[in-house]
């Protein structure tokens, strides 16, 4: 199929004004520009980063980072907390393994994971992001009362990350297979757009909540 030249000049066009919007937001950092400071939580592939605009507006005395790889899904998260008058929350375009030279050691009370792209060829195992070289950088970011939250629709994905928290000896200490089915604190249940749209088609959120050994030792 021919490629119109045109569609992909404005497709171009509008990358470039969202990048420039997301440079021009003083809630949106790039990692060569962030300074590691005291934070609450973050949410690791954010997306737009309605989950944690909720969280910062339920909680004004807590800090909070929406991170992801894509500028233009963040400026979104940015403009509704521009909107809101938020000023609690982040957005950090990094990505995962950058973690550890944006955030001090044992400096997170809680690590969100929302709906990361589970990559469900074997062979792309190493690019999910609870694979077991994340879950190590993760267990070095977290307080040691912190604790790590996964929510996701795969439930193939989901029980290979449990397996990974398993054999790194984590501390399952929360568990649903529907989370919003159970009787779990309704923080954990404020909806991310993917999840909205999940739950829509009628596929159930899986979540876990974990410990690394380290945090209870």
């Amino acid at each position: 199929m021919a490629i119109d030249p045109n569609e992909f000049i404005i497709t171009r066009k509008r990358k470039l004004y969202k990048f420039a919007l997301f440079a021009n937001s003083p809630l949106c950092f790039e990692a060569d520009e962030w300074k590691k400071q005291a934070v609450n939580c973050i949410e690791l592939g954010a997306g737009t980063g309605h989950f944690s605009v909720e969280l910062a507006a339920k909680y004004p005395d807590q800090t909070f980072v929406a991170v992801d790889v894509k500028a233009d899904r963040l400026i979104k998260g940015a403009h509704e907390a521009e909107e809101r008058g938020l000023t609690n929350i982040s957005f950090l375009r990094a990505r995962a393994d950058q973690l550890p030279d944006l955030f001090e050691p044992q400096s997170l009370h809680s690590l969100w994971l929302t709906f990361p792209d589970p990559f469900p060829r074997d062979r792309a195992a190493g690019r999910r992001m609870t694979h077991p070289v994340y879950l190590q950088k993760y267990a070095q970011l977290l307080s040691p009362d912190g604790g790590f939250y996964l929510k996701h629709d795969s439930r193939e994905f989901f029980q290979w990350s449990l397996e990974q928290l398993v054999a790194e000896k984590w501390t399952i200490a929360e568990l649903s297979f529907d989370l919003h089915e159970s009787n779990l604190s309704d923080d954990y249940k404020i909806k991310t757009v993917y999840e909205e749209r999940w739950l829509g088609e009628g596929m159930p959120t899986n979540f876990v909540q974990a410990t690394p050994m380290r945090a209870i030792s």
